[in-house]
């Protein structure tokens, strides 16, 4: 009987490689494959400090894993589809005076999108990754969970794939916590040393991700009018792509109290500060729907929403607008709620969907 076959993204990192090994031990015929979507790497040059930081693709120790583990391996160019769906549209975004998350849009447009079209062209029945989340049921639907290990979870990051999709993917290091990530790693023999996990943005390796703007569009550079909630003039900023809600360093302006940026206006390229209690926010409308649960479209319901990978996620209530946007309102307000960054809703652990936080 043949094994059931399995396309399985491989980063470099410990835990895609640990997944690798998995579906080797599990049965799975596994093929493996880089979709390299930034720099590439120099294998006669030592190792790239910036990359081996920054970067989410270590070509050499996928190579390597494949190798321990006897399964194919290739490594697939797919810089153009990357520059196009994320790092224009992170440009775009910032330049708009909204926050994107580039991880997202990565997940949704390259990494996921191309390695499902890829199964498909060969017919290979699965795919899989090493991300932290879980597949399951839920009201007889295939589901998207958060991972076992919620200090590592990935879901904020995956909320827009294709329902569709969720009965061919597979998360192997979805069910287990870190730990034991590691000691399978170590019994593959791999240099712990050279994974360390990045938790920066992956295509910007020199500076912050203010210089990265700066160097690939220097028309950003506009400055305008810092002005407070009333509209009186302040200051003068160096341009609204380089300001986010809740920031306070680097404004240069003296008030005599603690300011932070309250909202980006593009339009009249002016940037609104305030106080800090000023930041809370009750509620926000969110677009650019990715719902898995089809009961957001049509009456409201109770869900915890993270509006940041790093923070936890909140109560709250999920209304319709209509077929393209839904309201959310807190229990509790939230501060510096970004327009651009994602909105994610969850019931316990089950990813309900989520979308784009829009600008007032």
């Amino acid at each position: 009987m043949a094994r059931p076959t399995v396309l399985l993204g491989m980063s470099g990192g410990v835990d895609s490689s640990v997944a690798a090994a998995l579906l080797v031990r599990q049965g799975y015929d596994v093929r493996g494959v880089t979709l390299q979507v930034w720099e590439p790497e120099d294998e006669h040059a030592p190792v790239s400090k910036k990359w081996q930081e920054r970067g989410c693709c270590k070509i050499g120790i996928a190579k390597f894993v494949a190798k321990t583990l006897s399964i194919p391996y290739e490594v697939i160019d797919t810089r153009q589809a990357f520059r196009q769906g994320v790092i224009d549209d992170f440009l775009r975004g910032y330049g708009e005076g909204t926050t994107p998350n580039p991880c997202v849009r990565c997940n949704e447009r390259v990494k996921l999108r191309g390695l499902v079209k890829l199964a498909e062209a060969r017919g290979i029945e699965y795919v899989a990754t090493g991300h932290y989340v879980r597949i399951g049921q839920r009201h007889g639907r295939t589901a998207l969970f958060r991972s076992i290990d919620l200090k590592k979870d990935q879901s904020y990051f995956l909320y827009r794939l294709n329902a569709d999709w969720l009965p061919r993917l597979i998360f192997p290091v979805g069910g287990m916590v870190k730990a034991d990530v590691w000691r399978e790693a170590e019994a593959l023999g791999l240099p712990a040393d050279e994974l360390k996990e990045s938790q920066e943005i992956c295509f910007v390796s020199r500076g912050d991700y203010r210089t990265f703007i700066e160097t690939e569009m220097p028309e950003a550079k506009i400055p305008g009018a810092f002005v407070d909630q009333d509209g009186r003039h302040l200051g003068t900023h160096e341009g609204v792509a380089f300001y986010t809600p809740g920031q306070r360093r680097g404004l240069g302006v003296s008030t005599g109290q603690r300011l932070y940026v309250q909202q980006v206006r593009a339009a009249t390229n002016t940037v609104v500060l305030g106080p800090e209690d000023s930041l809370l926010q009750h509620s926000c409308q969110v677009s650019d729907l990715n719902l898995l649960e089809p009961r957001l479209f049509t009456h409201p319901i109770r869900a915890e929403v993270k509006i940041r990978h790093a923070t936890p996620a909140s109560p709250a209530t999920i209304e319709p607008v209509d077929q393209t946007t839904v309201c959310v309102r807190f229990d509790a307000p939230l501060r510096a709620v970004s327009p651009g960054q994602s909105a994610v809703f969850y019931q316990e652990d089950a990813v309900l969907g989520g979308g784009i936080i829009r600008a007032d």
